[in-house]
């Protein structure tokens, strides 16, 4: 069915226009509707025909572009010869270059009748009729133009990750952070206990990662000499996905020369106040353990640990809440607690069950923290992908000196989740990452 209807477009008039005019997008002539219709101003807007109806010597057309919908009426009459040739080659989807001036319809409608109208660009397969509520909710994403086109929910809420990834940049600009770029190719992946994903560069014969965390690189920015830095971009683990994974996402990480955890809480507070309202809580870590895991954590492996935090406690921790203090074992880059090793100057923002923020206050001791990574080295070696690697070049780094510092990640993908009231990070990626679909 859909072959005969290509090949039946595909006879049609395709002799497009070399170059296309238009002087305003729809938005611009609804917003100066009246001003355009006292002068009579000939006008000329190009989108995509989302509605078709009318016969004889008169159509109506459903005109959208990026900014809004519009109607076109194209009468045979003022259009003169041209009409024939543009009903008998439109269909649904085509996109159309329609010039005249503004009116209101008998029925108060907002619309532009034509004085000239051009097929532009014609559509060979037509719009489904049907797409809300679709039974395969990732046949949404796999065709995501459509789902923009015909969702206008998607639509918005891409247009506020932008407006929120917006609002982080200006509002760090004015606290004086520079925005800085690292390598997303790296030799040794680091920053974070995940599994990279693995590539290789065929002119220096070396395999490189895709980075799991921009955090080593940002330090030695910050050993360099440079105080408040940010980076905005993307990060790569070879993990599950899940409504709170996909395994590339996009995070804000901050670095912050003299300031310690408990100063880097107060100020991501205040910056991320307007998308978590409310009040929000303080709990240690060691307390949720007890409380929801019921035993002792301190002989627990680091795997382990981590496993039972995320499956049995993080899920039970619905309000805003700052969890504290978590355990040098899972957190091997964080500075410890000066009257407790086995704790860290670290915090998380859980919401839902859900992690927002990540930071700490940084280890700059650099034997302490070759210890470490010696440690997660073996670990690695023993078999264990997601731990840690030895990174000697930062550690070199370290041995020159990093002045003390506080960091912290912002997860933009579930925070705009959360912001959206979304039920799934794909929702809010414009392109998620899927199983392909068989043939």
């Amino acid at each position: 069915m859909l072959d005969d209807i290509i090949k039946d477009r595909l006879k049609k008039e395709r002799s497009y226009p070399a170059r296309v005019k238009r002087t305003h997008t729809v938005f611009e002539v609804l917003k100066s509707f009246s001003s355009f219709s006292k002068s009579k101003k000939k006008v000329f807007i190009v989108g995509r025909v989302m509605g078709l109806r009318g016969q004889g010597a008169l159509m109506f057309l459903d005109i959208q572009d990026g900014s809004g919908k519009m109607q076109g009426v194209v009468k045979k009459d003022l259009v003169g010869g041209d009409f024939q040739k543009f009903k008998a080659n439109l269909d649904l989807g085509d996109f159309v270059e329609i010039g005249g001036v503004v009116f209101k319809t008998k029925s108060g409608e907002k619309s532009i009748e034509a004085r000239s109208a051009r097929n532009i660009v014609k559509s060979l397969r037509p719009l489904p009729s049907v797409w809300h509520g679709l039974h395969d909710v990732e046949e949404r994403f796999r065709k995501r133009y459509l789902d923009l086109l015909l969702n206008s929910e998607v639509k918005e809420k891409l247009s506020q990750r932008s407006k929120i990834i917006e609002y982080f940049r200006q509002t760090l600009y004015k606290e004086g952070f520079l925005e800085v770029e690292t390598p997303m190719l790296q030799p040794i992946p680091g920053g974070a206990i995940a599994r990279p994903f693995v590539t290789h560069h065929n002119a220096l014969d070396i395999d490189l990662y895709l980075r799991i965390a921009p955090e080593l690189y940002l330090k030695r920015l910050l050993a360099g000499g440079e105080e408040k830095i940010f980076e905005i971009g993307r990060s790569f683990r070879n993990e599950g996905i899940d409504k709170d994974h996909n395994p590339e996402f996009t995070t804000i990480e901050l670095y912050w020369a003299y300031q310690d955890y408990r100063s880097l809480m107060k100020f991501v507070e205040k910056l991320m106040k307007k998308f978590v309202p409310g009040k929000w809580g303080v709990t240690e870590f060691t307390e949720l353990f007890k409380k929801y895991a019921n035993r002792d954590w301190r002989g627990l492996e680091a795997d382990e640990l981590e496993e039972i935090y995320k499956k049995q406690i993080r899920p039970k921790v619905v309000k805003p809440t700052w969890v504290i203090n978590y355990p040098e074992k899972i957190m091997p880059l964080a500075k410890l607690v000066e009257n407790n090793q086995d704790l860290t100057e670290s915090f998380q923002l859980i919401v839902n069950g859900v992690e927002l923020v990540k930071g700490f206050s940084e280890m700059n001791d650099p034997v302490f923290q070759r210890k470490q990574m010696e440690e997660q080295e073996k670990d690695f070696r023993a078999g264990n992908p997601e731990a840690s690697r030895l990174d000697a070049d930062f550690l070199e780094m370290l041995e020159y000196g990093m002045p003390p510092a506080a960091g912290m990640a912002i997860g933009i993908d579930r925070l705009v989740a959360f912001a959206t009231k979304s039920h799934s990070v794909k929702e809010i990626i414009a392109f998620p990452t899927l199983r392909p679909k068989a043939d």
